[in-house]
């Protein structure tokens, strides 16, 4: 719902309006197909809103904006309870590439870019992109496993610090 929809609800209920969002900070920690993609939704919905935006990659989340494994995320397929019957078949070989590709050209079908190409319009909106020092330095990752588009490798304090008066998002 947009903030003009809220605004207009609150008024026929009689209740004070909401004060609109702003600015969201957005905190993708997962390396999954289905941790990834929710935190690149709501970033890309905030721009599309006009509200500020930026998206803070963390521990696995990395592999979005890591050269070498942003084009490779799956579907975790194993103890993902959201798959249902095809959980306990999720540590049989193949199967998550199997539903990764199902979903992806579901999501095709959608208009739903590829991560790459997702992250690369996110960040081509104005939405800086952040990876979380501690995690690249855990993983022994440099400024060189990274894509372009990423902004800068910050800690989580400087990470606070930008995201002063935004609403922040954990995916």
């Amino acid at each position: 719902m947009s903030n003009t929809a809220q605004q207009e609800m609150a008024q026929q209920n009689g209740s004070p309006a909401p004060d609109p969002i702003e600015k969201v900070s957005i905190v993708i920690s997962r390396g999954s197909l289905e941790g990834v993609y929710p935190g690149l939704i709501m970033a890309n919905g905030a721009r599309m809103e006009g509200m500020e935006a930026s998206v803070f990659f963390t521990f696995f989340g990395l592999d979005a904006i890591n050269k070498s494994k942003q084009d490779k995320i799956k579907v975790a397929t194993v103890g993902n309870p959201g798959l249902h019957m095809a959980t306990w078949a999720g540590a049989i070989p193949g199967v998550s590439a199997m539903v990764t590709g199902k979903l992806g050209k579901e999501m095709e079908k959608l208009d739903i870019p590829p991560i790459p190409e997702f992250v690369e319009m996110i960040a081509d909106s104005g939405a800086p992109l952040y990876g979380c020092k501690a995690s690249v330095d855990l993983f022994g990752l440099s400024d060189d496993d990274l894509i372009p588009q990423v902004d800068s490798v910050i800690t989580v304090g400087e990470f606070y610090e930008m995201s002063a008066g935004a609403q922040i998002v954990f995916t």
